[in-house]
């Protein structure tokens, strides 16, 4: 417990070292005006005392009752300890705080009680500007003092952008002792459990006290880094008009309005005065809001990252502080996003209100639907239908779609669906020659520059990009493979095939396994045995990033995502054994019909991890079981490796590679990317 939970009522020390500079004097009708502003907020002002035989100054705090000539009433904030204490004090002077300045008041006393005092005002008072930055009180702020291994627990009392004031308690064993004055503190601060504020201080001065003891620090770091340095860090703009951050100070509860100088995805940047300067670096705001013109605001969580002092206006020191957003509402992100894309090109759309029609009618004149694949859709072609137009008109948190346009009309599309917990699949990549032939390049370009500013995000999910292509074709082979093979490690970006065909159920009723064969529920041992596999087959990501992880078979946050957005997905894990020996896991997604027009969220996909004595017509048992139990007479299966359906003689329609990018390494793919938009090697 700390002395100013012991001793509320306590008289603190006069604060006297605050750095004072030449004053200047003010009159008594705007010291009343400041009188009856406090006296509105239900403030109070600090009446300073000195010892009759000490040369010691203590202040106590009063509340100023309305003013409206030269006698000013003040009440006791505590009566108790104003009673006991000033018999052996006598008044010096009163001062007044506005953050910017300070008001020095010597009144004459005209009368002292027991509930209060009563000044003669004064017809001027000083004015002193503060050369360092504010000082703020604060309350209940917890903070936690730690060095060397010891943990002290206290209070903050206050702060200021440069130092902080902590007041600390021991508890046996520990002493005063073990506080070494000469080494560097971590500080902790804190509200109700929930982290404000951590980082290494330097102790610069301490007081004596037994019971409890107030440290002032001085934070040894004017940057931190929230997150892994990246060389292609996200593009601030400057927007005019230029928003305003509103957040309210974690530390005082007093609200503050700032100007942004430059604005990214991932980050902003304000100016303050220095020596009204209230943002320390480590210090995060739980909630603040940025505000454009009044007209529309998006909040979030940020921490401050740097502080530096940048010249002002004349000779005015002015200091910038950056920002980094640590999450955001998704659908305010995309909408931030938006914007700043517009602003930096007028044709780059994201997540836009599309022409339906408009589109339907770009995905066939570009080929991206060709005969073959609107056979295969056409008879579902209503609930398509309905499903694009929910995806492209509604803007669920799980679709993003990235659009060039140009008087309307589309010259290149890519979208993304995050299909499972913490990863999105690329499809539908389309774009016309006919006028801009860059248009493929520049959504891509949209997309990556997403991936930069989203992926720290926790509430955006993404840890991992992936998506499917077809080895013979050209541009997906050369993008997707040359991304692979110029970052060159599977860990980072891996690629794995699978065989490709359509199964057509050809039994009506369910098959009887018996014997040595048993289909039955995925266990978290299945999973770890084709972890196994797969590290010796592939050593990639594609089993982190399809959830086929222990900790993750019974994970269904994101079916009922889906299910509250009115989209339907489904995941259901089986495991094929033999005599108990596992010979491969089964994995049936199941989505709205078109989700992907490959129907690759809507299938069966097949890891076999052992290929012996696993004969065809035991997988195509297994698969019409499964086809039946989920009341579908004909869908895709994709089987790994695609060795196995070689060796079997299983005919298969086609390959796709499973492309998956780590979001660790996000630099690795933004430099591939760069390289790619500046040759257009690829002429798109």
């Amino acid at each position: 417990m700390t002395l100013a939970q012991q001793f509320p009522r306590l008289i603190h020390p006069a604060f006297t070292d605050h750095d004072q500079g030449e004053g200047k004097s003010v009159g008594k009708k705007l010291l009343i005006n400041k009188l009856n502003f406090i006296n509105f907020q239900d403030g109070t002002l600090q009446l300073v005392f000195k010892h009759t035989r000490y040369d010691r100054t203590v202040s106590l705090a009063a509340k100023p009752q309305p003013c409206t000539g030269s006698t000013l009433d003040c009440t006791w904030a505590d009566v108790e300890v104003a009673h006991r204490q000033l018999q052996a004090y006598e008044f010096q002077h009163l001062l007044i705080s506005d953050e910017r300045k300070l008001f020095v008041v010597k009144p004459e006393v005209a009368a002292i009680t027991e509930t209060g005092i009563r000044f003669l005002l004064p017809e001027t008072c000083q004015e002193i500007s503060s050369r360092k930055a504010c000082r703020h009180q604060c309350e209940g702020i917890e903070a936690q003092f730690i060095q060397s291994s010891a943990l002290f627990r206290g209070t903050l009392v206050d702060f200021s952008a440069l130092s902080l004031r902590v007041e600390v308690a021991v508890s046996p064993p520990q002493t005063y002792q073990w506080i070494n004055a000469h080494s560097p503190v971590n500080l902790i601060l804190s509200v109700a459990g929930e982290t404000l504020y951590s980082g290494e201080c330097r102790i610069l001065k301490q007081t004596l006290d037994q019971q409890s003891r107030t440290y002032v620090l001085e934070p040894l770091n004017q940057q931190i880094s929230r997150f892994k340095a990246k060389e292609f860090r996200s593009a601030r703009q400057v927007l005019v008009p230029s928003p305003n951050v509103v957040l309210r100070h974690p530390f005082i509860g007093k609200k503050f309005d700032l100007k942004i100088i430059d604005l990214s995805g991932s980050g902003f940047s304000v100016e303050e005065d220095e020596e009204n300067s209230v943002l320390l670096p480590g210090m995060i705001i739980p909630d603040l809001s940025l505000n454009f013109a009044g007209s529309f605001s998006f909040s979030c969580k940020a921490q401050v990252v740097y502080r530096t002092r940048c010249n002002g206006k004349g000779d005015t020191p002015r200091i910038k502080t950056g920002f980094a957003i640590l999450d955001m509402d998704m659908h305010d992100h995309v909408r931030m996003l938006a914007l700043l894309h517009q602003a930096k090109d007028k044709s780059s759309y994201i997540c836009n209100t599309v022409d339906m029609d408009a589109l339907w009618n770009f995905f066939f004149e570009t080929g991206f639907i060709y005969p073959q694949k609107y056979a295969f859709i056409q008879a579902n072609k209503e609930q398509l239908k309905a499903t694009y137009e929910k995806l492209y008109t509604q803007h669920p948190n799980i679709a993003r779609h990235f659009i060039y346009q140009e008087n309307g009309k589309i010259y290149g599309h890519f979208s993304t669906l995050r299909f499972y917990e913490n990863t999105w699949i690329n499809h539908h990549h389309a774009a016309s020659r006919s006028s801009f032939n860059r248009a493929g390049l520049v959504v891509l370009s949209q997309l990556s520059r997403y991936i930069n500013d989203a992926s720290n995000l926790y509430s955006a999910h993404m840890n991992y990009i992936a998506g499917y292509f077809r080895p013979d074709n050209k541009f997906p082979r050369k993008f997707f493979g040359g991304c692979a093979a110029a970052i060159d490690d599977p860990r980072k970006c891996s690629i794995d095939s699978f065989a490709y065909f359509h199964y057509q159920r050809t039994y009506d009723t369910e098959w009887d396994i018996s014997g040595p064969w048993a289909l039955g529920r995925t266990q978290p041992e299945d999973l770890l045995e084709l972890e196994a596999f797969y590290a010796h087959r592939s050593g990639g990501l594609m089993l982190h990033a399809m959830d086929l992880e222990p900790a993750m078979l019974d994970c269904g946050d994101l079916d009922e995502e889906y299910r509250q957005l009115g989209f339907k997905r489904e995941r259901h894990l089986f495991s094929v054994t033999r005599d108990g020996i596992l010979k491969a896991i089964i994995m049936v997604v199941i989505s709205d019909v078109g989700l992907n027009l490959s129907d690759l969220t809507n299938c069966i996909k097949i890891f076999v991890v052992d290929e012996a004595d696993f004969p065809r017509e035991m997988l195509q048992l297994m698969l019409s079981c499964l086809t039946l139990k989920f009341n579908k007479d004909d869908v895709p299966v994709l089987v790994y490796p695609v060795t196995y359906a070689d060796a079997n003689n299983i005919s298969y329609d086609k390959i796709y590679n499973m492309w998956v990018l780590n979001l660790l390494y996000t630099d690795d793919y933004l430099k591939f990317m760069e390289h790619l938009l500046q040759t257009n090697k690829f002429g798109i």
